[in-house]
């Protein structure tokens, strides 16, 4: 994985809260064209890559659109869209409710499957990569901080 080195560069003498929204906007772009190096291979962008781990942990039970969107890391993804692309590529279905017409209902493939299956392992490990800087109490750490930035 090349390094990319987007370090915080200025002599201006900034806040330290813009800092540190600086520092987690920089972090975000390593941490996505990590990540995207992995899947564009795989012709599966982040979001897409996300809704097919949604449908995955759904054990073969479907979801419908608002149930996958408000799971989504990434809420301003057209949900529509990418279920669309991906129905194309075969690893999602579309189908309608049997009880309730209205509803459609969202289906993880078997190749969807096998498509994960191929690459959890190169994301997992780019993970693993991401985050090797720092150890466990770390990361831990980390954690905390960010869900309370996020609450």
């Amino acid at each position: 994985m090349k390094e990319l080195n987007l370090k915080l560069k200025t002599t201006a003498n900034l806040p330290i809260s813009r800092q540190t929204v600086i520092n987690i906007f920089l972090t975000n772009t390593i941490f996505r064209t990590a990540l995207l190096g992995v899947l564009k291979p795989n012709d599966l962008s982040i979001e897409q890559f996300n809704v097919l781990r949604i449908l995955r942990g759904q054990k073969g039970n479907p979801l419908n659109l608002q149930d996958i969107q408000e799971r989504m890391v990434n809420k301003m993804s057209n949900t529509t869209r990418l279920i669309d692309k991906l129905i194309l590529k075969d690893l999602v279905r579309r189908t309608e409710c049997e009880k309730n017409r209205r509803k459609i209902e969202i289906y993880i493939t078997k190749d969807g499957l096998k498509q994960l299956e191929n690459i959890d392992n190169l994301v997992n490990d780019t993970e693993t990569q991401l985050s090797s800087k720092l150890n466990t109490k770390e990361l831990e750490h980390l954690n905390h901080l960010l869900h309370k930035l996020q609450s």
